[in-house]
């Protein structure tokens, strides 16, 4: 008997590590797959600048299989979005994580000042990262924060930059394609999540024809880390209402 192939696209800055928490409860019943972004975790090519969403997708395809069952995380979110739309044989089903969606004028600016403070000062980029995500009272043991901290420094700010631009700017480019997605979505958000908030999700599935979606509450963005079985729970309910697999 077959089992179904989950792959996981992490986020701007971060790598395959962010999704440690979340394997470990998909592992025993699916076959998973990390892949890491040109330009992030082990891949030795940087992000040129100027690059597409179109490009950081096709770069993604040359790694999945046929009929995956493909998650992504903000960034991550947005590449998935693009394959499901472009390369549907390759994409059994398209979950995203903590996505942004056709952001308004005020989402929009607010996204292009942190552009900005990324360009002028990539340490204290990292740092209001690390704040917004992992606030104090937060459930993330500290070991785990400061991994986090340590593979956003360890980017190339340049090939960072180069990424970052696509997250702040291609859910305006993705968004007329969403109602040509075919493959079944889900869309799941934290209740806390300023940046990719709860109002997007419901916009994303509202554009893709039978999308679903729903809100982990009291979770912020990094979902995966922070509240893993709960994330788990979501995408394996899911994927087994769209199972090829009997």
């Amino acid at each position: 008997m077959g089992r179904e192939r989950i792959a996981l696209i992490h986020g701007v800055g971060l790598d395959g590590s962010m999704w440690g928490p979340l394997r470990d409860f998909l592992e025993p019943e699916f076959d998973i797959q990390i892949i890491e972004l040109l330009g992030h975790g082990r891949r030795q090519q940087l992000a040129p600048e100027g690059v597409t969403l179109a490009e950081l997708a096709a770069d993604v395809a040359e790694l999945l299989e046929p009929g995956t069952h493909v998650v992504g995380f903000s960034l991550g979110a947005l590449v998935a979005q693009h394959l499901a739309r472009f390369r549907p044989d390759l994409v059994a089903s398209l979950v995203s994580v903590g996505s942004v969606c056709d952001r308004t004028v005020q989402e929009r600016a607010a996204v292009t000042a942190r552009l900005e403070s990324a360009a002028s000062d990539f340490p204290g980029t990292v740092e209001a990262s690390i704040l917004r995500w992992y606030p104090a009272g937060s459930p993330v043991p500290a070991g785990m924060v400061e991994a986090t901290r340590e593979v956003l420094l360890r980017n190339d700010p340049g090939s960072f930059l180069a990424c970052y631009r696509v997250f702040a700017t291609a859910d305006a480019e993705i968004a007329p394609e969403l109602q040509r997605i075919t493959v079944p979505a889900h869309a799941v958000t934290g209740e806390l999540d300023h940046g990719s908030t709860p109002e997007m999700s419901a916009r994303l599935a509202a554009a893709i024809p039978g999308s679903t979606y729903s809100v982990i509450s009291g979770a912020r963005h990094m979902m995966p880390v922070e509240r893993p079985q709960e994330l788990a729970n979501e995408l394996t309910a899911f994927i087994k209402e769209h199972s090829h697999v009997h």
